[in-house]
């Protein structure tokens, strides 16, 4: 009998066929249907960025063709403030507060000082308030009174509280733009305090992008200092955090230890603004099954430990954990006798101060949403050598190089923190 050479064809494709969806399969293929990020109207930088690494900033393990890279080498202070002949006198007070969380926190501190050091006013420490009405907490409830203190002490004078002879009522309020600088503080802010002597400074941001501008050639000294060396977490809080990196780190073992953390947040992908495309039709936020894609085609092994920002466990993740296993939110790698501090209270300011220390010190950080909590923790990162930060974006093909997505804000080096450490 005859061989019809159509059937044999046919059937040498059918067999291709299968092959190709069994390897399909086998990589946890699925279509997310998501756009390549290219740049939105958002004004901070949140782009896959393919611009070439140099001067060894990222560098891949010798030996290990795998996504995860080594750390550089800490970067040094470029900044130096001139000690004064006397200490810094005072002609007022500047109060202000912390608010809606430790990315805002860094801006907000630097604001302050910058504004009370240009003033010649004594600072007060400020209080911590969160996002709901009542929720209020003392600044050495989660930092280190004495470290902003000595570390701002040839810059402002800083105090507890207010003189009692000083009355609320005659404070006058002034709003001032995050990244404020000295021409702004002499002409707008001065006249005002000279009037009225005390001042209470709350800070707004007509962008929360954090890139380098042509003012920023000479960066005050006074402002790197304030928001890179001035706040650090109180004993018992630096003492949690360590503890859930270290829980991290132990589930870690066939990765040397090495984790990810992912800023995904459900409340927020769910807003609005996150459904929204930007001006090229690009998307701004990234979904759980979108990162674990992601992440899968950097070749990130199913062995891979991740944390997760997210508050508590949500069922939109699960696709993420059956994918990525050792997927973790706070409350399940937090000690049990930590839990009912940190954890059952109402307020969350602990949990918002936890997630940005843990994403500024794991091995990789991937932001699933832009904003400053993506700006301010890669200016930590940069400050601690931790270049690996995995902006998403859709992969063409099966597979890609974890070099091609590091945030813009490192691979072209115009984050403001390059100003400020060298």
């Amino acid at each position: 009998m005859g061989v019809d050479l159509r059937q044999v064809v046919a059937g040498i494709l059918t067999i291709t066929m299968f092959v190709m969806l069994g390897q399909m399969l086998h990589r946890d293929y699925f279509d997310p249907a998501q756009e390549k990020i290219q740049g939105d109207s958002h004004d901070i930088e949140f782009q896959g960025s393919k611009v070439a690494v140099e001067d060894g900033l990222v560098r891949t393990f010798e030996g290990n063709k795998g996504p995860w890279m080594e750390d550089c080498h800490e970067l040094k202070p470029c900044w130096s403030i001139s000690q004064p002949d006397e200490a810094v006198s005072s002609k007022g007070h500047v109060t202000f507060s912390l608010t809606n969380g430790p990315e805002y926190h860094v801006s907000q501190i630097t604001d302050a000082v910058m504004v009370a050091k240009h003033l010649g006013a004594t600072l007060v420490l400020p209080d911590i308030r969160g996002s709901k009405p009542g929720d209020e907490m003392n600044f050495e409830d989660i930092y280190d009174v004495d470290k902003l203190v000595k570390s701002l002490e040839s810059v402002v004078k800083v105090v507890s509280k207010l003189p009692s002879h000083v009355s609320l009522r005659d404070i006058a309020i002034v709003k001032v733009p995050t990244r404020v600088a000295e021409d702004y503080i002499k002409e707008h802010i001065d006249p005002i305090f000279k009037s009225k002597g005390n001042i209470r400074v709350t800070t707004y941001f007509p962008s929360v992008n954090l890139r380098k501008s042509s003012r920023d050639a000479e960066t005050d000294p006074v402002s790197c200092l304030a928001m890179f060396g001035s706040l650090e977490l109180q004993t018992g809080v630096n003492e949690l955090v360590e503890s859930m990196i270290q829980r991290l780190k132990s589930h870690s073992k066939k990765s040397g230890g090495r984790f990810i953390a992912i800023d995904l947040r459900v409340e927020i992908l769910e807003k609005k603004n996150c459904h929204e495309t930007g001006a090229v039709g690009s998307k701004t936020c990234y979904n759980a099954q979108e990162i674990a894609l992601f992440l899968r085609k950097l070749g990130f092994g199913s062995d891979t430990t991740i944390y997760l920002t997210q508050p508590r466990w949500d069922s939109s993740l699960n696709i993420l954990k059956d994918i990525f296993p050792k997927t973790f939110t706070k409350e399940a790698i937090m000690p049990s006798d930590k839990k009912s501090k940190y954890l059952e209270l109402e307020n969350s300011e602990y949990e918002n101060v936890i997630d940005f220390y843990i994403s500024s010190k794991s091995d990789v950080f991937v932001p699933a949403i832009p904003g400053l909590f993506y700006a301010n923790t890669v200016g930590k990162r940069i400050a601690l050598g931790k270049p690996q930060v995995l902006v998403p974006a859709e992969i063409s093909g099966t597979s890609g190089l974890s070099t091609d997505y590091i945030s813009p804000y490192i691979s072209k080096k115009n984050h403001l923190a390059y100003s400020c450490f060298c």
